[in-house]
């Protein structure tokens, strides 16, 4: 998915930020505004107004690494619908993570969990010709639950953002992460979510090939 021309450019465009309110907002805003052109990523130590699922505010914490990141939509699988891009950046995260020895798995859609427990989450959004990728994984909190300390405490966040993103040569369609997804989405079946004003269990739905859900018939790409 990304070549090593894309890559490089990505590393060079590798900006780091004491302090934003969001660093979703800052990758939007640039690409609105013409500042920075695709592909770059965004990192901020802390987020005074991060952004999470469904516009929802990201609770502040401790420590945690948050950054967004850019890439042209000509640059993604052609395989991807675009509706799944959180699953999608998901799955390379969660691999990633994987490596490092965590036993992190992803929550439909977008969602990054230990256990029972989330520690983190996902955020994609088109802007022009571009996907803009949030990502938010809680490293110390007394209040929330986090990413093993054990691997938190070794994490360096320039090191961590390179590696991650050299780690993307790995994956090249939406098929091969769709069969890597698959094989845990049965971790969701004791969650439920919110459809037409009533309750439903995800154990009672159906993943579809493309990453959508067939709920009752009906065909969809995100939960609330």
């Amino acid at each position: 998915m990304l070549d090593s021309q894309t890559l490089k450019i990505l590393q060079r465009q590798m900006y780091h930020f004491d302090t934003l309110p969001s660093t979703q907002q800052y990758a939007l805003d640039s690409i609105k505004n013409e500042t920075l052109h695709s592909p770059f990523c965004i990192h901020a130590k802390e987020q005074t107004q991060g952004i999470g699922s469904r516009g929802n505010q990201w609770s502040s914490i401790e420590s945690g690494l948050m950054f967004s990141f850019a890439l042209e939509l000509q640059s993604l699988p052609n395989d991807l619908k675009l509706e799944s891009s959180s699953i999608f950046f998901g799955v390379i995260m969660q691999q990633f993570l994987r490596s490092l020895g965590s036993q992190v798995w992803l929550k439909y859609p977008n969602d990054l969990y230990i256990d029972e427990q989330k520690i983190g989450g996902i955020l994609t959004q088109k802007v022009r010709d571009s996907i803009v990728c949030g990502i938010g994984i809680n490293l110390i909190s007394t209040k929330y639950a986090t990413l093993e300390s054990c691997i938190s405490q070794k994490i360096k966040p320039e090191g961590f953002l390179n590696d991650f993103f050299e780690s993307f040569v790995k994956f090249t369609s939406w098929k091969q992460i769709f069969s890597i997804y698959k094989l845990e989405f049965h971790k969701n079946n004791s969650f439920f979510f919110h459809f037409h004003n009533q309750q439903v269990c995800l154990k009672d739905t159906t993943l579809n090939d493309d990453g959508s859900l067939n709920v009752n018939g009906e065909r969809i790409y995100s939960l609330r």
